[in-house]
């Protein structure tokens, strides 16, 4: 298989799994040992992540540039206590609660990278930490949404970033963690989607950030152009697997069907613990 074919690929398998609730990290890392994909391999994991970027930012484009003309108002909307009482409030929460809740994941993340980082190299935990995915996931049929609830609040919004932060083990989902916790807090479907994907931002572009300075620093940058040809590839196919995975995931919940992705994670976290311990050679 071609070094471009194999681009392509790992930029589909990443769009798929960053927002379907199956956790990207293992997905990313399991198929980048299985294609032998060595050409720019920290440089390709951060431009496949730019590309799922590229996704959210076509989907919530009009959130996007609500909240982005709403930052002049953020300062004044904490000043009087960060409650949404009209619909104008709502741009302006999301783009408080968007900075709110990305701290826990920026804290954690910086503080526990290397512990974490190690973590990929153990497939048990991994595996373990799938099946618990598939549970969590599986409980989202029994959460009941408030009716009373007339938006979120800004507590709501730092529980669901713990959220997020806990997601930084390989193996959890961060968007079937943040979302499914956001529907057991009695936010709306709706809701709990935009939020999960718009709260991705500043991690995903802040994680993006540190890996593309320290692929820079350890290569120079320097690379021919056919593997810059794959660099665009993966990021291309990327955002566009990215766009139809969050369109994708976006209809599942509205008819129900997010609880379905609870079977996969289940049958993967126990398959590769049955495969490991029956051919523990193939996972070397």
């Amino acid at each position: 298989m071609s070094e471009l074919i194999k681009a392509f690929f790992l930029g589909v398998i990443q769009g798929f799994a960053e927002f379907l609730p199956i956790s990207s990290s293992g997905h990313l890392v399991i198929f980048s040992k299985i294609f032998s994909y060595e050409n720019a391999g920290l440089m390709m994991n951060t431009f496949v992540h730019f590309g799922t970027l590229m996704a959210i930012f076509i989907v919530f484009r009009k959130d996007i540039k609500e909240m982005l003309l709403s930052l002049p108002q953020v300062f004044s909307f904490i000043s009087t206590g960060a409650k949404v009482e009209k619909e104008e409030d709502k741009p302006i929460a999301l783009a408080f609660f968007v900075v709110l809740g990305s701290i826990p994941a920026a804290v954690i993340g910086l503080l526990f990278k290397h512990h974490f980082e190690k973590m990929h190299d153990v497939l048990a935990p991994t595996c373990l930490a799938l099946i618990f995915t598939a549970c969590f996931l599986w409980s989202s049929k029994f959460a009941k949404e408030n009716t009373n609830l007339y938006f979120m609040t800004g507590l709501q919004a730092f529980i669901i970033g713990m959220a997020q932060a806990f997601a930084i083990i390989p193996g959890i989902s961060r968007s079937g963690a943040t979302i499914v916790l956001a529907l057991w807090l009695g936010l709306t479907k709706d809701l709990s989607a935009r939020y999960s994907f718009l709260l991705s931002i500043p991690v995903v572009l802040g994680a993006s950030l540190l890996e593309m300075y320290g692929a820079f620093k350890n290569s120079g940058a320097i690379f021919s152009g056919d593997q810059w040809l794959e660099l665009l590839v993966g990021t291309v196919a990327a955002a566009v697997s990215g766009y139809i995975a969050i369109k994708w995931m976006l209809k599942l919940l509205k008819n129900d069907k997010f609880s379905y992705f609870a079977v996969y994670c289940a049958v993967m976290g126990v398959g590769i613990l049955v495969l490991n311990w029956l051919k523990p050679e193939w996972f070397i």
